[in-house]
């Protein structure tokens, strides 16, 4: 064997080592080291994000390993970069949670699962063969719900996690069901060679249906009608922290591993079969999404419906189906990740220091209280709505764009629909906004200060939305990877 392949894999190697740190720190640290581990952890990894953008480090170039099972490309480093972005933000946004007396025991643990789950979605994005993919997704989904059910004295935490593993365990076998049948008409697991099989089969009803079904299957993990029925439940009773994680970098790296396997695997079948199913899951996802969001009362389940919103316009990006389209999915992904983490943020700051309080109503007169929440709030709620001049205008309007450029009159409908759903979501974020300022209460947040480590992520979060919707630099370079 030629272990100089492995060289190949320089940013999973990378996250091995950076785990493996924050894992013998914690294990062998004393009782009062202990208590620096989340940091600790936060040091590291953050080293590891910096040296991701390091060309002389992490090489941008083209390689692949184990006989083309696994390869990596200058686009699929920058989107490893982009979620390792986002994860830091969420760890440095839950280290006031995992220095909790609740989590004291435990507190390394929720980073090394962190990392864990991580490095499956690196596989998931890197795979050209569908045991590696399929390897990469169960590393992925089993941390997750062990982070799920982090919070062991509440049954929320139980029931979400029950309801999150059944759900994965079904997904999975849906998913396994369609690729067996990929596997029948091709005879390999390779996309590569699966492709002109593909080609060559034409529209059966064996390819139609394993198509389906592994649509079906990647769609539970983005979260697309009809497969979103885990989504708010897990939402609100996972702790906050990992409800961001979810929302955030599982959505993105399973959005980019779809992307991958529907062109590079299915593209020949793109205008007969899954353009037409995609349509439909659109559609579906974004109008669905809106307005049971309208509905929600609950900030966490009110966000949960809006991420699966915000997946339906993601796949847009998907339907494109270009080299314009993969660059406006990956910088909707990066907005998306800085927006809703600066939502989850404030949510948890709050949370933490306010008894609890997660519903709508609780943030009347917010900012009376507390203004720079409430400001932080506002920006999040405009960036995912799409106000200009906050980044998630940007990304929404290069979305659009890579969407309607294959010149088509169902495209131009599919788009027309997005856009009216775009009206109605500004609709219900700004029902946040109002409650925060123009709703008085009797009983509002009182004031308090956030922790050092609240208000970094804060501020990282806010600096992204403000400098990703006047910098055009961050497309640009997507655009030309």
């Amino acid at each position: 064997m030629d272990y100089s392949q492995f060289l190949a894999m320089k940013q999973e190697i990378g996250l091995l080592i950076a785990f493996l740190l924050v894992f013998f720190y914690d294990t062998f640290a004393t009782p009062k080291g202990s208590r620096y581990v989340p940091a600790f952890a936060c040091m590291v990894f953050g080293l590891f994000t910096i040296c991701g953008f390091c060309p002389c480090i992490i090489d941008m170039g083209d390689a692949q390993a184990f006989a083309g099972m696994y390869t990596t490309t200058p686009v699929i480093t920058a989107i490893k970069n982009i979620l390792n972005v986002g994860t830091l933000i969420v760890m440095i946004q839950a280290l006031s949670w995992a220095g909790s007396e609740q989590q004291v025991a435990r507190r390394g643990e929720i980073y090394q699962m962190l990392m864990l789950t991580l490095f499956g979605m690196y596989l998931m994005i890197s795979a050209r063969h569908f045991l590696v993919f399929i390897i990469g997704l169960e590393t992925a989904s089993l941390p997750l719900a062990a982070l799920v059910a982090f919070d062991k004295y509440r049954n929320e935490s139980h029931e979400a996690a029950g309801k999150y593993i059944l759900t994965a365990c079904f997904s999975s076998a849906v998913l396994m069901f369609g690729l067996s049948l990929v596997y029948g008409i091709a005879g390999s697991l390779y996309y590569a060679e699966i492709a002109p099989a593909v080609a060559f089969e034409g529209t059966s009803v064996s390819l139609i249906v394993a198509i389906a079904f592994v649509i079906a299957g990647i769609g539970f993990k983005l979260s697309l009608v009809p497969f979103h029925l885990w989504t708010a439940d897990v939402y609100q009773g996972a702790p906050t922290s990992v409800t961001s994680y979810l929302s955030v970098i599982s959505k993105g790296s399973a959005a980019m591993a779809f992307l991958i396997v529907l062109t590079q695997v299915f593209g020949a079948l793109y205008a007969s079969a899954w353009e037409w199913m995609l349509y439909a899951l659109i559609i579906l996802t974004i109008t669905v999404g809106n307005l049971f969001a309208i509905r929600q009362k609950n900030l966490k389940r009110f966000l949960a419906f809006s991420s699966i919103s915000q997946a339906g316009y993601i796949m847009l990006g998907v339907i494109a189906n270009n080299a314009m389209g993969t660059a406006a999915l990956m910088y909707y992904i990066l907005v998306y990740i800085f927006s809703n983490l600066a939502a989850f943020g404030v949510i948890a700051a709050i949370e933490n220091h306010a008894d609890g309080k997660v519903n709508m109503d609780d943030y009347n007169g917010l900012y009376k209280t507390n203004p720079r929440l409430a400001l932080t709030m506002m920006l999040a709620m405009f960036s995912l709505a799409g106000i200009p001049p906050f980044a998630g205008f940007f990304s929404k309007f290069f979305i659009f764009t890579s969407a309607i450029n294959q010149d088509s009159i169902a495209i131009y409908i599919l788009v027309l629909i997005a856009l009216i759903n775009t009206i109605i979501s500004l609709y219900y974020y700004l029902l946040v906004v109002k409650a925060m300022f123009i709703n008085d209460s009797d009983n509002p947040i009182n004031t308090f200060r956030s922790s050092c480590s609240e208000r970094l992520g804060l501020w990282i979060t806010v600096a992204g939305i403000l400098a990703l919707g006047v910098v055009s630099y961050f497309y640009d370079t997507l655009l030309t990877l």
